[in-house]
């Protein structure tokens, strides 16, 4: 009986110190998916911002299209999801206001430090909207004709080029950007930046036009490769669309005929 009692005893203390305690920490159970449960992967056509004075680069493939590298929910949560979410929020931050007729370079040049919400929205419009534009379900491989020699001058050769890009993506702590850029001498480099910050903006460690970008950023790639980032980043080598990135680099070069 005493032994009974004491038990009673134990759970109302129990009870009571978890019910003091529920703000501090609480367990919530939370189903697993099971075998019976369908997943509907949407379509890439059906994304659109709200009305406003950018709009989301559109992917012309489906969102199956890149498996094995990235798998449908990876891309459609990224594209519809993360991509869809700064780019509204970038179009609500400047309506109405004088920013909402500048280019998105423009914008990005008046990102300072002190302007947090502009700085994280605008970035992550631009940033996002160079890497859809840069992949594809067929990649050639390798860039060919301009680009293949300017890489080749500056890097040494396209290996070189992809080895040193790599390690940038593997060695960046937490979440980010790599990225091939052309810089105010017309050579190309790569150079990283944490969160959603590019080249573009004032104060970057090493400034220029960005031509290749590589989402290092978690949304990216977990679903798939959980926590293994190199992986993710030696898939992201076989759908890279080359001939955008040509196109790109052939456009930061224009800036030095002026």
């Amino acid at each position: 009986m005493k032994l009974k009692l004491f038990s009673i005893y134990l759970l109302l203390v129990f009870a009571l110190f978890s019910c003091h305690n529920k703000k501090l920490t609480e367990v919530v159970e939370v189903p697993l998916p099971t075998a019976d449960d369908k997943i509907t992967i949407g379509n890439p056509d059906d994304v659109s911002a709200n009305d406003g004075a950018f709009e989301m680069t559109k992917i012309p493939f489906s969102y199956q299209a890149l498996i094995p590298n990235i798998d449908a929910m990876t891309l459609e949560t990224h594209y519809s999801k993360h991509y869809l979410a700064y780019t509204n929020s970038l179009n609500k931050l400047v309506a109405g206001k004088d920013l909402e007729d500048l280019s998105i370079e423009e914008l990005l040049a008046k990102c300072v430090s002190d302007s947090v919400n502009l700085r994280n929205n605008a970035g992550g419009f631009y940033n996002h909207s160079l890497y859809f534009k840069c992949i594809e379900p067929k990649s050639s491989g390798q860039p060919k004709d301009t680009l293949a020699v300017a890489i080749s001058k500056d890097f040494g050769s396209f290996a070189a080029f992809k080895n040193e890009f790599k390690n940038a993506g593997n060695n960046l702590f937490g979440s980010g950007w790599v990225w091939l850029i052309v810089d105010a001498n017309g050579k190309l480099q790569i150079t990283t930046t944490p969160n959603q910050d590019n080249p573009l903006m004032p104060r970057a460690l090493v400034p220029g036009t960005p031509i290749l970008a590589l989402d290092v950023w978690e949304h990216a790639y977990y679903l798939q490769y959980q926590n293994k980032k190199k992986n993710y980043i030696d898939a992201f080598f076989k759908i890279i669309n080359w001939d955008a990135v040509e196109e790109n680099y052939l456009e930061a070069l224009k800036k030095f005929e002026k």
